[in-house]
């Protein structure tokens, strides 16, 4: 959503006609997010996203663009990347992997009720599902092995008390991970980066997730960890920031649960997952921030926010009923 690769009308206009999606009418770069170039491209007969990869390869992506075609073929509603005449999804501008895919409806709800998050939670379940039969296999490049290389680049940017925590942290994820309990945690594709800014409602009505381009198969744990560590978190520079929100917790845990129900070794390690959650956000968030890409429009996501949020998951964590 920052603008990495500056696209021209006459590029996007002649990939839109090479999709048959009719004359392009708008070309407007995308604010906010730091993984890729996205624009908004109106035709004259609908609304697109037209999305350049910046760090993805043309080999890595056909994973990302075919698990949204596989949910949406389900009925969860995902953005569709739009095919050529002979069905290829994933497509070339300047020399770098594109696609194009129908814009949702609605907006963002960066101040949710509890109703919101009762919706997510069960859509997240329904999304779990309809990918178990999805074949392509491809790890969550944002799981541990990430954060075991990341952790030592990022040191010589923080305080003592930071480098204390989050290598504290690290060695207890690794420990984690090493466990039987965590082995029987089930597996699947996830999203892995469900934030308020990736779901959209329209008139109060879930519509949409996107921006699966973190997605990979992992545990469907983390990735309800992820989510929950968003939409039950107090936002903001206040003292509460950070804190999580038991009651909408509880409400989108049992959305979540009507259509998959926990197994007894994901209702142990959600603490621990959503401290894995926590710090994965927060290497992410160092890394940007402290090694940044050059990008118009680009503006990097505060790490102390995933900082407090670590911080409030080890001192209190939500235990299930």
């Amino acid at each position: 959503m920052a603008v990495y690769t500056e696209i021209s009308t006459s590029e996007a206009g002649e990939l839109l006609r090479q999709l048959d999606l009719g004359q392009l009418t708008k070309l407007e770069g995308c604010s906010g997010g730091i993984e890729n170039t996205n624009y908004f491209a109106t035709s004259d007969v609908s609304e697109h996203v037209l999305t350049v990869f910046e760090r993805l390869s043309f080999e890595q992506l056909p994973y990302y663009l075919h698990l949204m075609k596989h949910l949406a073929a389900k009925g969860i509603p995902v953005p569709d990347p739009s095919a050529d005449a002979v069905g290829n999804i994933l497509h070339s501008l300047q020399g770098k992997p594109a696609c194009v895919v129908n814009k949702l409806r609605g907006k963002s709800e960066l101040a949710p009720t509890p109703a919101h998050c009762a919706q997510v939670g069960e859509m997240l379940a329904k999304m779990h599902l309809a990918g178990k039969d999805y074949e392509r296999q491809q790890p969550n490049l944002r799981g541990l092995p990430w954060w075991n290389e990341t952790v030592p680049v990022v040191l010589p940017f923080l305080t003592e008390a930071q480098r204390n925590l989050i290598v504290s942290e690290l060695a207890y994820q690794n420990h984690i991970a090493a466990s039987s309990a965590y082995a029987a945690l089930p597996r699947g594709p996830i999203h892995a980066d469900l934030f308020r800014d990736n779901v959209m409602f329209e008139e109060g009505k879930l519509t949409g997730f996107f921006d699966f381009y973190f997605a990979g198969n992992d545990t469907w744990l983390f990735d309800l960890a992820v989510s929950l560590n968003d939409w039950c978190t107090i936002h903001g520079n206040k003292p509460l920031a950070g804190v999580y929100i038991a009651s909408y917790a509880s409400e989108f845990i049992a959305s979540y649960e009507k259509i998959r129900p926990l197994t007894a070794a994901e209702r142990q390690l959600l603490p621990a997952m959503q401290r894995a959650a926590a710090l994965r956000f927060w290497i992410s968030r160092l890394w940007d921030f402290h090694l940044p890409r050059e990008a118009s429009m680009l503006k990097a996501h505060d790490p102390e926010h995933f900082e407090r949020v670590l911080q409030q998951r080890v001192w209190h964590p939500y235990q299930l009923n």
